[in-house]
C-alpha cells in the first residue's frame, strides 16, 4: 500500500460525552468489534483485573471515569482506526479539549434518558471551533427513555446542528426491539443474549416477517418511519464534513447494539486526516515531510518507571523510528527511536506513522505542549489551547 493510500484509511477520532452516558462502555465495545479486545471489559481475561481498557490510571479504575485521553489504535474494515478517549468530567476538560484538536471527527454519546447535558454542550462548542464533523450516538435504549423525536429535536435546538436519522429504534426500555436502518431499508433485531446483541437481520420495512416477530409493533414502526422521513433531514455528507449536520444512530452499547452500525459509519462517513494551519501556511496530510505537534503529555503510564509520554499527533510525511526530527522551539534535533503506538495501557514500539496517527514520544520534561515538530522547516501549528 502506498503512503498515499496509508493516509486514506485511517480515522482519527475521539468520543464526546457528558460524565455517565456510556462513553467508556462505548469505547470499549468499538475495541471489541474492531477485534483489538477478546471481552469487552477485560483486556486480557484476567478476571481479577477487570477494569476497561481505557481507563487504565489508578484514579480511574476508583472513580470509575476516564481521566486521560488515551490513544487507542486497532484495525477495521482495510482502514485503521485511532479512537481517542477523552474524560467527561468537567475538571479534566483541558485534557478533553486539547484532544479535540488531534482529531479528524469525533462521536458525541448522548444518554437517551437524560438527553443533551451541560459537558456536551462545552465539547460541542469546542468542536465547532473547527468544524470537526461529529456522528452521533443516543444510547442506553434498553432503558425506559425519551422520545426519539424528542431527542432530535433536543439536539437541533441546544447544540444547532441537524440531525440526519440513519437508523430509528423500535420501541424503548423493556419494548425494544431493534433498530430500523433508514440508509439500506434493513431491520435489525436487539437480543441482549446474542453475542453481537443482534438476533436476526431482515430486509424491507414490509416484510412480512416483521409482523411475525413484533407483531403490533410493526405497523407503529412504519407510521413513524412516514413521519420521520418527511419531518427529518436526509443525511448530506457535505454538511456533515463542514460540521453542520449530525448524522443519528441508536443503539445500547451495554449490550453491543448499534455499536457495529456506528464502527462502520465511522469508516465510511467520516474524513480522512485533513489539513492543518500554522502561522505561516496550510499543511497537506499528504506531503511528504513529517510535520506533527504535542496535544497531550502523560506522566505516569508505566507504574514500573516515571515516565512523561509526550503524544504527538502525525500531520504530515511518514514517521519512522531512529529519524531525527526538529523540536521547532528549541531548534534542537531529537532522534527517536522508541515511539510507541499506544493500546491503552498497553504500549509497543513503533517503527513507522502515518499522518493521521498519534505517537508516544518518552521524554524527561523538555517537550511542552503545543511543540510542533518537523524534518526541517520552521513551523508553528495554531489552534492548540494553552491553559497556562
Amino acid at each position: 500500500m502506498t503512503d498515499l493510500n496509508k493516509i486514506e484509511v485511517r480515522r482519527t477520532f475521539a468520543i464526546i460525552s457528558h460524565p455517565d452516558a456510556g462513553k467508556t462502555t462505548l469505547t470499549e465495545k468499538l475495541l471489541w468489534f474492531g477485534g483489538a479486545i477478546q471481552v469487552a471489559g477485560e483486556v486480557r481475561g484476567r478476571k481479577a483485573a477487570r477494569h476497561a481498557t481505557s481507563d487504565w490510571m489508578e484514579l480511574e479504575k476508583q472513580r470509575g471515569i476516564s481521566v486521560t485521553s488515551s490513544v487507542m489504535q486497532f484495525p477495521y474494515r482495510e482502514h485503521m482506526i485511532n479512537l481517542l478517549d477523552t474524560p467527561g468530567h468537567d475538571d479534566f476538560s483541558e485534557d478533553t479539549y486539547r484532544t479535540l484538536t488531534a482529531v479528524d471527527s469525533a462521536v458525541m454519546v448522548i444518554d437517551s434518558v437524560n438527553g443533551v447535558e451541560t459537558q456536551t454542550i462545552k465539547l460541542l462548542n469546542v468542536c465547532r471551533m473547527r468544524d470537526t464533523p461529529i456522528i452521533t450516538f443516543i444510547n442506553k435504549l434498553d432503558r425506559e427513555s425519551r422520545a426519539p423525536i424528542e431527542l432530535l429535536d433536543e439536539i437541533e435546538s441546544t447544540l444547532g446542528m441537524e440531525c440526519a436519522p440513519m437508523t430509528w429504534p423500535i420501541g424503548m426500555g423493556k419494548t425494544f426491539r431493534g433498530v430500523y436502518s433508514l440508509v439500506n431499508d434493513s431491520i435489525l433485531f436487539f437480543d441482549p443474549r446474542a453475542e453481537k446483541g443482534t438476533s436476526e437481520t431482515i430486509q424491507g420495512i414490509d416484510n412480512p416477517r416483521l409482523d411475525t416477530l413484533i407483531g403490533h409493533q410493526a405497523e407503529e414502526l412504519r407510521i413513524d418511519i412516514e413521519l420521520v422521513r418527511g419531518a427529518s433531514h436526509s443525511f448530506d455528507k457535505v454538511r456533515y464534513l463542514s460540521g453542520k449536520q449530525t448524522p443519528v444512530f441508536f443503539g445500547s452499547a451495554v449490550n453491543n447494539f448499534g455499536v457495529q452500525s456506528l464502527l462502520d459509519a465511522v469508516v465510511d462517513l467520516s474524513p480522512p486526516p485533513q489539513s492543518r494551519k500554522t502561522a505561516t501556511r496550510e499543511i497537506a496530510a499528504n506531503e511528504p515531510k513529517f510535520s506533527g505537534f504535542v496535544f497531550k503529555i502523560q506522566a505516569n503510564m508505566d507504574p514500573k518507571h516515571r515516565d512523561r509520554i509526550a503524544f504527538l499527533r502525525v500531520c504530515s510525511g511518514r514517521f519512522e523510528r531512529g529519524m531525527k526530527i526538529k523540536q521547532v522551539a528549541t531548534g534542537k534535533m531529537l532522534s527517536v527511536n522508541n515511539a510507541i503506538t499506544f493500546m491503552a495501557q498497553d504500549r509497543t514500539t513503533m517503527d513507522e506513522a502515518f499522518s493521521g496517527d498519534i505517537i508516544g514520544i518518552p521524554n524527561h520534561g523538555t517537550i511542552k505542549l503545543g511543540d510542533t515538530f518537523t524534518e526541517s522547516e520552521n513551523l508553528k501549528f495554531i489552534g492548540i489551547p494553552s491553559f497556562a
